[in-house]
């Protein structure tokens, strides 16, 4: 794990540095592509990099608990650093996982209501109306792209186009 997480930083110490080049500010294609790449990076590197500071802080603390007179004092310590190492381990693992491809696409959805007349037409307008306002609160942007609705308040169909980051993923 350590080897892919150095590797990881190794290529994003790279891209930093060319990123700097004015040769790759000039092409476009290229800027967006590592800048891109460098987004999807950041939060990988910066708990790798927390990791190592923590990991070097338990190094230190290992040397404080041989004094007798900070023994105490420092295997307090110590339970503390190890505990938040141990999270940031598990949160590095999670980082790890591949992503899938597809989580970066946008989303159609489509809500119709079924069987039930108007209290299927009303679920499926709070359906669309929970659906709007997660889109909402997570920075994306909904445009409807077909609705018909009833007398009632309520929604026989309802098309949306759903943008952002991570749509796919999350819905």
């Amino acid at each position: 794990m350590l080897d892919k997480l150095t590797a990881a930083e190794s290529r994003y110490d790279q891209l930093m540095a060319e990123m700097a080049d004015p040769a790759v500010q000039a092409d476009t294609a290229k800027f967006r592509t590592h800048s891109k790449e460098l987004a999807d990076m950041q939060p990988l590197i910066d708990q790798f990099r927390l990791y190592k500071d923590v990991a070097v802080q338990v190094a230190a603390t290992e040397e404080l608990v041989k004094d007798p007179d900070m023994r105490e004092l420092a295997q307090e310590e110590l339970k503390t650093l190890e505990a938040k190492r141990d999270a940031l381990v598990a949160e590095l693992k999670v980082l790890l996982i591949p992503k899938d491809p597809n989580d970066a696409k946008n989303v159609v959805l489509e809500i119709r209501a079924g069987a039930g007349g108007d209290e299927a037409a009303l679920f499926a307008s709070d359906l669309f109306r929970m659906y709007s306002r997660y889109a909402e609160r997570q920075g994306w942007r909904l445009e409807v792209l077909n609705l018909s609705d009833t007398g009632v308040g309520g929604t026989k169909e309802v098309t949306a186009l759903i943008e952002g980051k991570g749509v796919y993923g999350r819905l």
